[in-house]
């Protein structure tokens, strides 16, 4: 297969300093808000990038699970390779991708643990077998196979199926707080001269700037 001869145009749409106006978390919850109805797999994924202490870029996609005063949220475990990568350099970068849509967002900023009460309050919203699964993975660590998953998993499924709220949230899992610094939106547009607008934080207050694409 001849990869680099596949080839689409982008004709969906536009984006323009007048229909994105000056917040770029209201053109983000807009977007966010017509990536969720169209019906797209996925809408909340997104890829999070961090840095390892060796100072290389990692990335994977996790899933956004709240917007709260401009900032991004999503619970992961504390001890993952995210989650020490986050500990030793607590900066970081989102990237929302919606083909269909012919849409990215990309986000820049830093990341804190949100409070144990938050974490805990989100933990008991999650269904039964989501909460075990947290409790089973001891994530980015060797195993010696799915087995052991399996029977680790079926093992708490039965000791808290008949008592639920003897269940609490595994110390070393919770949430995360992103706080964007950079903002760019990106629209796809014919003959690619895609629109790219970005939006950089000074104080409490955003630079939005056209970029050429």
């Amino acid at each position: 297969m001849n990869i680099s001869s596949i080839r689409k145009d982008y004709i969906k749409d536009q984006l323009t300093e007048h229909m994105a106006g000056l917040d770029p978390l209201a053109v983000f919850g807009n977007w966010l808000d017509d990536a969720v109805k169209s019906g797209i797999c996925e809408p909340t994924a997104m890829v999070l990038s961090t840095i390892s202490p060796e100072g290389y870029p990692s990335s994977r996609v996790v899933l956004l699970k709240g917007l709260d005063k401009g900032r991004l949220l999503f619970y992961t475990n504390y001890t993952s390779n995210k989650g020490r990568h986050l500990s030793g350099n607590p900066r970081a970068s989102l990237l929302f991708f919606w083909g269909e849509l012919e849409r990215q967002v990309r986000f820049e900023g830093d990341v804190t643990k949100l409070p144990d009460s938050d974490s805990d309050e989100y933990f008991i919203s999650r269904p039964y077998e989501s909460r075990i699964g947290a409790m089973v993975s001891r994530q980015s660590t060797v195993i010696n196979g799915r087995d052991e998953l399996d029977r680790n998993f079926s093992e708490l499924f039965d000791k808290f199926k008949a008592n639920q709220e003897d269940m609490r949230r595994p110390a070393y899992w919770g949430g995360y707080a992103f706080d964007p610094k950079s903002v760019e939106f990106w629209q796809g547009r014919a003959n690619r001269l895609h629109d790219r607008l970005r939006y950089r934080k000074t104080g409490d207050s955003w630079i939005r700037e056209r970029l050429s694409p």
